[in-house]
This record gives C-alpha cells, structure tokens and sequence, in this order.
C-alpha cells in the first residue's frame, strides 16, 4: 500500500435482518488487496430494492439474494483512502462512485461492461452478497469504480450508482427525442429520474402517472412533467387527451405495478416503444390488441453497464442536472433505521445516509 491515511481498526455498519428493522455491528475494517481501494463513504441512498428484497423480509434470490449479515446499502459515492498494490486508475483522494455489482470481469457480459448480467460464481453485488455503503469504509474493487467529477456532489453521486444509471440505460434502449411525448409511470426516485433524463434528451413533452398523492406533489412541485395524472380509472382517457388520441411515442414503467404496466402499454400509440424498470410484479395484457396490432415493442432493461454509467456522468456535468434534487431526507448511520422506515413507507423521495468527514 502506498499513500494511505490513518483509518480505524473497526467500524459500525449496518445489517439488515430481513425483518422490517436495521442493526448496527461492528465489523473490522479490511486493508485493500492487489487491484482494491478502501472508500470513505460520504453518502449512500437506499434503493427500492432493498425494500422489496432485503428490508421486508429475504425474498432475493440468485443475483438478488442477501447474504445475511451484510453490510447493506448499493448506491454508495464517496472518497479513497487507501490503494493496494497494482490499481491503475484510481488512488488516494479520488472521488468515486460504485458501481454495485462487481462482476467476473471475464465473461462475455463483463467484457461489455454489463456486471449486471454476470453469471459466474465469483459475481459479487456490494450490498448484496458483499459489504456495501452503510458504513463509513468500504472495500472495493478498482474495476468497480466510476469517476465522480468535482461538479457532481457526493449524494448525486450514490444516485447516479443505481437508480439513474437504470433509467438511462432504459432510455437509450428505447430512444428519446425532441419528436417524442413520454409517459413515465410511478413517480417514485427512479421514475422522477426518467423524467429529468428525458427532458434534458430533448422530449418534446413529458406525462407522470403516479398513484401516492405526495410523491405525486412532489412531481408537480419540481416541474418535471407537463402532466401529471393519478393513476385512476381516468388515466388513459387523460393520455389520450393531451395527445390528440394518439398517445405517447414512447413509455417507461418505474412502478413495477400491473395496472401501471398495462397504462404504459395501452398509452403507448402505434409503433412506440415501451421500457420496464420497475422490479417485481406481474404485468397482464393481452397481445394482439395491446402491442400486435400496434406494432409495439416492450423492452426489459436492467441497471446499466459500466460504460453508459460513465457515460452518463459526464453528461450530467454537461446538462447541469444535479440527482441530489430528489434526495427529501437525510440521516446519519445511527439513524439508519429511521431511513429504511421512511423509505419502505412511500412518502419521500429519495432517502440517503450520509457520513461526516
């Protein structure tokens, strides 16, 4: 190692017993090996997932699959502090993001830069299957690391690690442009994210659905779509009428909910395109009349490759689009507790953790 800085034997992180509650433990603080960093983590969000897999109760399976004991948390930013041996990009004093899944690095998909889509056994997700960003220090791979420029903060960094490198690939799959209405449905962090990335790649116009009334003000209050919409028995008729019958050229489903699912695709018009996003759920239509006939084409999208997200990093700093816009609560690691409640409870934004120098 060279050029590290003091760092404490020990440090408190925090677990999750799958139970709808948050511990504290102490675990030993790892020196970096060949080709690893130790990150001082100054600030990580809480995903939707972990809500869905890890909070509630262990529902994850392979890719999605806790290891219990974990420390959680996969939407890290932070600062490093110490290098072993053999990294060739990064060193001390870096600002970076972490890329949450740490992949083979070998494989057909990794190759590409998708670690998302490893299959190998040595495939890791931090938060997940190894310790991630709800403690001040964490243990990282240099391959996993995507740089976070001086014009990025710290929190629209975690962001841009999970929930806008999601969208963003969703987006170039399905192509956004100054031609096209976009329907976002569920407005939750991941669908307000959409909505910010497709203003800024020119949509001519922007439709939230959303059925919580907070994060539905929430929407209307940062001025992000044109309409936003209950998600109600009206919906469909209000799409239709603010695009002359037409609907949209193309829709994102962040909601993972059948009703939304089948909103997206039924306001889609004729040869439009749709993404999911939304983990979970089931999706129910029928396809001759809902896509068939209209020539529509669905696609899934998982998170994104290492390449789109750094990709998407300099194009944050180039459009002056800041995620931390989203982030509503803060809290410290003692109250990480308190921010899993409020996450899993629908009624804010985006929630981080965040650490003190």
């Amino acid at each position: 190692m060279s050029n590290e800085i003091r760092i404490p034997e020990t440090m408190q992180g925090a677990i999750l017993p799958g139970n709808s509650t948050v511990e504290l433990k102490e675990f030993p603080i790892p020196k970096p090996g060949h080709g690893q960093v130790i990150v001082k983590t100054k600030a990580t969000t809480i995903c939707g997932s972990d809500i869905r897999c890890i909070y509630r109760e262990h529902t994850g399976r392979g890719a999605e699959g806790y290891i219990p004991g974990m420390v959680a948390g996969h939407e890290p930013a932070g600062q490093i502090v110490a290098a072993g041996e053999g990294c060739r990009r990064f060193g001390v004093g870096d600002r970076v993001i972490v890329y949450h899944i740490s992949g083979c690095g070998v494989c057909y998909d990794c190759r590409r830069g998708y670690f998302i889509s490893c299959r190998s056994h040595y495939r890791a997700a931090y938060g997940w299957q190894r310790n991630g960003g709800m403690a001040p220090y964490i243990l990282c791979d240099e391959k996993d690391l995507i740089s976070l420029p001086d014009e990025l903060t710290y929190k629209d960094g975690a962001q841009v690690a999970c929930g806008f490198g999601t969208v963003y690939e969703a987006i170039d799959k399905i192509g956004v442009s100054g031609a096209d209405t976009v329907l976002v449905t569920g407005l939750g962090p991941v669908g307000l994210a959409a909505l910010m990335l497709c203003r800024a790649m020119g949509a001519k116009t922007l439709i939230g659905v959303e059925l919580s009334d907070y994060r539905l003000e929430m929407c209307k209050k940062l001025g992000l779509a044109d309409y936003v919409f209950k998600s109600d028995e009206h919906a469909l008729e209000n799409i239709f009428a603010v695009t002359g019958g037409h609907g949209c050229e193309r829709a994102i489903d962040a909601s993972a909910a059948d009703p939304a699912r089948q909103l997206a695709i039924r306001g889609t018009r004729d040869w439009g395109r749709i993404a999911f996003v939304g983990e979970g759920g089931t999706c129910t239509f029928t396809p001759s009349p809902d896509i068939i006939h209209g020539q529509k084409t669905i696609y899934g999208s998982w998170v994104t490759s290492l390449w789109k997200m750094e990709e998407l990093v300099e194009l944050l700093v180039r459009w002056g689009i800041h995620p931390e816009d989203l982030i509503t609560h803060e809290f410290p690691l003692e109250k990480a507790g308190e921010a899993y409640a409020l996450m899993a409870s629908g009624k804010c934004g985006k929630v981080a953790v965040t650490f003190d120098d």
